[in-house]
């Protein structure tokens, strides 16, 4: 009996912590990220400031939680990629892709995004980091299958997986998507992304002695 009034309450909690994060990210969305504060969210959903509270400290804890939610959401479509039956040069290609796609529409479609993920970005969250980390193991297994495969040569894929990130970083950093889009000086996505594996297949560098 206690359990499910334990678990009773566990759900009517989330579906707090859904309608405050729904609600704030509507109101990002329309008035932008620093003219929104925790009593427009309140005042939105039609509670008190105080409430809010109960759920996250801070207006930037709210910040966060959506952050980590929209992060989710893309590493779960690039984990989709990564296990699909596809060589590893395939899946570096496509992942590169469609990290840049996706960064792309969000940042173009509402510049109010384009807010909320610089100030994520310039702030070093935590929910940021342990994403970037995520990613540097996916992209570190399908390097290593590259090489047991025979399309890399051996190499070290830790070293190996942060190059190619920053390699391709204009298609996937935020801020530089949304600087460099359009620019007829800038090399296109595939130009970037054939570069950054054209380099594993023949670029591995010795360390100097």
């Amino acid at each position: 009996m206690v359990k499910q009034a334990e678990v009773a309450a566990d759900l009517v909690r989330q579906e707090n912590i859904d309608r405050i994060l729904e609600s704030a990210e509507r109101l990002f969305r329309h008035y932008g990220y620093t003219k929104t504060n925790v009593a427009d969210i309140a005042r939105d959903l039609g509670m008190s400031s105080a409430n809010i509270y109960r759920f996250f400290p801070s207006k930037s804890a709210i910040h966060q939680a959506l952050a980590e939610r929209m992060l989710d959401d893309m590493y779960r479509s690039f984990v989709n990629i990564f296990n699909q039956k596809l060589s590893a040069c395939e899946k570096l290609h496509l992942y590169a892709e469609s990290n840049h796609k996706y960064t792309f529409e969000m940042m173009t479609s509402d510049k109010k995004v384009h807010e909320m993920v610089v100030v994520a970005m310039e702030q070093h969250w935590p929910v940021v980091e342990t994403y970037m980390d995520k990613i540097q193991l996916l992209l570190k297994s399908a390097i290593r299958q590259g090489i047991d495969a025979g399309e890399f040569p051996e190499q070290d894929e830790n070293v190996a997986a942060r190059c190619f990130c920053a390699c391709i970083a204009q298609l996937s950093h935020p801020v530089l998507v949304a600087q460099f889009t359009g620019d007829s000086r800038e090399p296109s996505v595939w130009e970037l992304v054939q570069f950054a594996i054209h380099s594993l297949k023949y670029g591995a560098l010795d360390k100097p002695r």
